[in-house]
């Protein structure tokens, strides 16, 4: 079985052959990618795939990353067989940062990026760290995922609350390690997506995001709702995504890669 075949431990579930084009979820702090279990198959066209990262479900005992930079590369090489075809990355908050870091890598490497970066609730990364799960002590860490339990649908258990800590705890500090001086310019275009009741990352804090890719290829959206909300798929998000990547169905249907 080679590469392309092989189902990947840094996705959820293999990715179909068929797929005319996929977008690429990626996960919030202190959880896993089953957190989009709300999320359709399909977007438009797209497959949605979403990214596994370590230390959390079904990678539970692999060791944590660190920090998004030692993460860039073997996350990279996890997802190259499946960025065969027109791709996209969709992160909300602290999920931006591994589809951010990856997309540099990319472009580090002289390789095709994807044709859209969607940016839900996060500054951009000359702008941070920033955020409200940086300031919280240990004592309010629990309470936390409990929060983000109930807004995936579930009800928190001790055992895995505690596991959670511990994640979201190591998340939280490569957040914080995280730290690029000054813009890098994309050859992408951008979506930022804030959300009018988000006190966590407020939509007017977004602006940085300009300058990471040419004049006109960013996009804003301002969507109703508050910083979990997107959990659930709302139309409205779907919407956008779906916009901002019609333009490529044409290719995608024919299934050529330009």
């Amino acid at each position: 079985m080679n590469s392309a075949q092989r189902p990947s431990k840094w996705l959820l579930r293999r990715p179909k052959d068929d797929s005319p084009a996929r977008i690429f979820l990626f996960p919030y702090a202190g959880v896993g990618a089953s957190m989009y279990s709300r999320w359709p198959r399909y977007i438009g066209g797209a497959e949605v795939c979403l990214v596994q990262l370590p230390a959390r479900e079904n990678r539970l005992r692999e060791p944590h990353f660190g920090t998004y930079d030692a993460l860039a590369g073997p996350l990279l090489e996890g997802l190259e067989p499946y960025l065969d075809r027109p791709f996209t990355f969709f992160g909300h908050c602290s999920g931006v940062l591994p589809a951010f870091t990856v997309t540099v890598e990319l472009a580090r490497q002289g390789r095709r990026l994807p044709d859209r970066l969607f940016v839900s609730s996060q500054v951009a990364p000359h702008d941070g760290p920033y955020g409200r799960l940086l300031e919280l002590t240990e004592d309010e860490l629990p309470q936390e995922i409990e929060a983000m339990t109930r807004a995936m649908g579930g009800e928190p258990h001790p055992d895995l609350v505690e596991l959670g800590v511990r994640l979201l705890a190591a998340d939280i500090e490569a957040n914080r390690r995280y730290r690029p001086t000054e813009p890098v310019r994309l050859a992408t275009g951008i979506t930022t997506i804030g959300w009018r009741e988000d006190t966590v990352i407020p939509a007017g804090l977004m602006d940085g995001w300009h300058q990471y890719a040419g004049e006109g290829r960013v996009r804003e959206v301002l969507l109703d709702g508050a910083h979990y909300d997107f959990l659930g798929a709302p139309d409205a998000l779907l919407t956008e995504l779906s916009h901002d990547m019609e333009n490529k169905e044409a290719s995608w249907t024919a299934g050529s890669y330009r």
